[in-house]
């Protein structure tokens, strides 16, 4: 666990070399986008870094920049300037699938607002395809479920409620997580555009094309890769 700590600390400090005075920054959420968060508290306090203002993408991580004095603004219409989360899974084009923290909605609308996004994680995170260790993460409305559900199977998933239906999980904007799971696969750009048109489905954790570049830790140090195109 330390060293696995270590490579996310790592991977963090590499995106934060990207961070300049006077920027604003979009804040992730999960383990690694914690590491990021402190360091960036620290180059604030040290003076190493000046006037950069933050939008966060969840609640816990607001709470983590509040607590180290981070400046924390509301999302601006005119965007941010970067943007830097982790992930679940991250394939060779830097396609990922986000949301096991259950922030997805939020970190979306920060990380496409960015004119810069980039991931930082450890080198577990690397797979051939999207699916192949984690399930698909989708925000839905609580009202209609079964329905909600019901649409979801037709696509081919095995949904799952998280938390499971006596206390199932409370995302920070009140709705609920489906987690699915494909048996037979899918085609990521194909279920994406099918997941938006579904009825009460808020959001879902396929961010496809966004990433321009992602810095993996590993036992070989920091690597940073850049999207590999078909």
């Amino acid at each position: 666990m330390e060293t696995l700590e270590r490579w996310k600390r790592e991977a963090a400090e590499r995106a934060l070399a990207l961070v300049e005075p006077g920027m604003l920054v979009g804040l992730g959420s999960g383990s690694t986008a914690r590491h990021f968060i402190a360091g960036l508290g620290d180059r604030l306090t040290s003076g190493a870094l000046d006037r950069v203002l933050t939008v966060p993408s969840s609640r816990d991580s607001e709470e983590q920049a509040a607590a180290l004095g981070i400046p924390v603004i509301e999302l601006p219409a005119t965007g941010i300037d970067l943007a830097v989360d982790g992930m679940d899974e991250v394939n060779p084009a830097l396609d990922v699938i986000k949301g096991l923290g259950g922030a997805l909605t939020r970190e979306k609308i920060v990380a496409s607002s960015a004119r810069r996004f980039v991931l930082i994680g450890d080198d577990r995170k690397r797979v051939t395809r999207l699916g192949e260790r984690s399930p698909v993460p989708v925000e839905v409305v609580a009202f209609g479920l079964r329905r909600t559900r019901a649409l979801l199977e037709a696509l081919g998933a095995r949904p799952a409620l998280r938390g499971g239906e006596a206390a199932p999980f409370v995302t920070d904007n009140g709705n609920r997580i489906f987690d699915l799971s494909f048996p037979a696969g899918f085609a990521p750009q194909e279920l994406a555009a099918a997941l938006a048109t579904l009825p009460g489905v808020v959001e879902h954790g396929l961010f496809l094309g966004m990433a321009e570049r992602a810095f993996l830790a590993g036992e070989d140090g920091v690597r940073e890769l850049t999207p590999e195109r078909a």
